[in-house]
């Protein structure tokens, strides 16, 4: 194998008797080179959009939620969701009651999900990092109580991030028979006030549907005294997340489901993980048709060296051996072009993650960034690596054996 590989070593660097030979070969780990690269990138441009998307629902999101696993609402004196409060691992925990209702303000109406949470949430979740106006993060204030809209929402109310008077909220009567000679009476009506904020997460699911208000205003709206659609946890500093969350969830059983962030907006990330899986598919793809460089670099290779082989054969060297030769030569192109291709995708990547090479926008503000997100992931790094050898060392095989059954007998 040594020998073989010695000889395939001096084949690929050296002059060959025909120079179409050599630029084929540099043809060949080129386009390897630029399908590796491919791959670096755009593999790495999906991680910076599932990074940037993450980062966002970070600032709304609870780093762990505990919900019902059948039905909407648990009450909140559950022994086992007691047992979650106490474990020494959280920091701050808030009931949650969440559900649908109607909003109307002057002309306006629009469905909105009423989300009623305790005075703490600012210290579950960074909302004052997204909070827009001219007021505070404030629930209530003796017997008024205030509502925080997203910012569409807001805007298709027409309310902005102050509004005059009284915003009526109206949720289905959960209690009795509806009274068709009394329609209204079907309903429960409440009043919300501003406190002169908005927050803006730059998530349509947040911005354009949900309405931030006290607990004891939601469980009145939606008849769930005693009730919580969610408990929502923030964990101390250095806490191993994963650990902790498994621990929750055999103490809950199967009554509770506990959910990381990436959970709660597991449609999200899996459509992002499906994109860039296909992604990933058609660039191998594109890999593989760049691979066919190789067997033609490697068919003239074989008759160019037809004397070689003669050569070789009269000192001794085996068809087994020979065949290796062509082998390692296939496979030194590929691994030089997956080298060559993961060195400048990582180059690529780190200048558009200084410099912003490529804008998403011509001018700044036009999106939440300015540049197209770029995050390297080190295993998506490696297995690109692993890819491109499989890919090269494959496609050579059968076609190395097939000439060299007919060109070197």
């Amino acid at each position: 194998m040594a020998v073989s590989l010695f000889i395939a070593r001096r084949y690929l660097f050296s002059k060959k008797s025909t120079n179409t030979i050599n630029v084929i070969s540099a043809i060949s780990v080129v386009g390897v080179a630029v399908a590796t690269m491919a791959l670096v990138i755009v593999l790495s441009v999906f991680n910076g959009f599932h990074d940037l998307v993450a980062s966002l629902f970070t600032t709304f999101d609870p780093p762990i939620e505990v919900v019902p696993a059948k039905g909407k609402a648990a009450p909140a004196d559950d022994p086992l969701l007691v047992r979650i409060r106490q474990m020494p691992e959280v920091a701050v925990c808030t009931e949650c009651v969440e559900d649908h209702a109607l909003a109307v303000y002057r002309d306006k109406q629009a469905m909105v999900v009423i989300k009623g949470v305790d005075e703490n949430f600012p210290q579950l979740t960074r909302i004052g990092d997204i909070l827009y106006g001219d007021g505070e993060f404030a629930l209530r204030a003796a017997n008024l109580q205030y509502g925080i809209p997203g910012i569409r929402l807001a805007q298709q109310l027409g309310t902005g991030a102050r509004w005059a008077g009284f915003m009526k909220v109206y949720a289905p009567n959960r209690e009795g028979q509806l009274d068709l000679s009394n329609p209204a009476s079907g309903f429960v009506a409440d009043s919300l006030l501003s406190p002169g904020v908005l927050f803006s997460v730059r998530q349509a699911k947040y911005d354009q549907r949900y309405m931030l208000t006290s607990i004891s205003f939601a469980r009145n709206l939606f008849a769930l005294q005693g009730m919580i659609s969610s408990l929502e946890l923030r964990l101390k500093p250095g806490t191993d997340v994963e650990r902790v969350k498994n621990r929750m969830q055999e103490v809950v059983g199967a009554k509770y489901r506990v959910l990381d962030r990436f959970e709660q907006q597991e449609d999200t990330f899996r459509i992002m993980s499906i994109e860039k899986f296909i992604a990933y598919i058609f660039l191998t793809f594109i890999l593989v048709v760049a691979c066919f460089n190789i067997v033609g670099s490697l068919s003239m290779l074989i008759i160019d060296k037809k004397d070689d082989v003669t050569t070789l054969r009269n000192l001794g060297a085996s068809d087994r051996q020979i065949v290796r030769i062509f082998l390692f030569e296939g496979r030194m192109i590929s691994t030089l072009g997956a080298c060559l291709g993961i060195g400048l995708g990582l180059l690529l990547c780190w200048l558009q993650q200084q410099y912003g090479l490529v804008r998403l926008g011509q001018s700044d503000g036009s999106f939440i960034v300015n540049a197209y997100p770029v995050s390297v992931h080190y295993a998506d790094v490696a297995g690109i690596f692993v890819t491109v050898i499989a890919v090269g060392w494959l496609s050579v095989w059968y076609p190395v054996h097939y000439l060299s059954r007919r060109l070197l007998k």
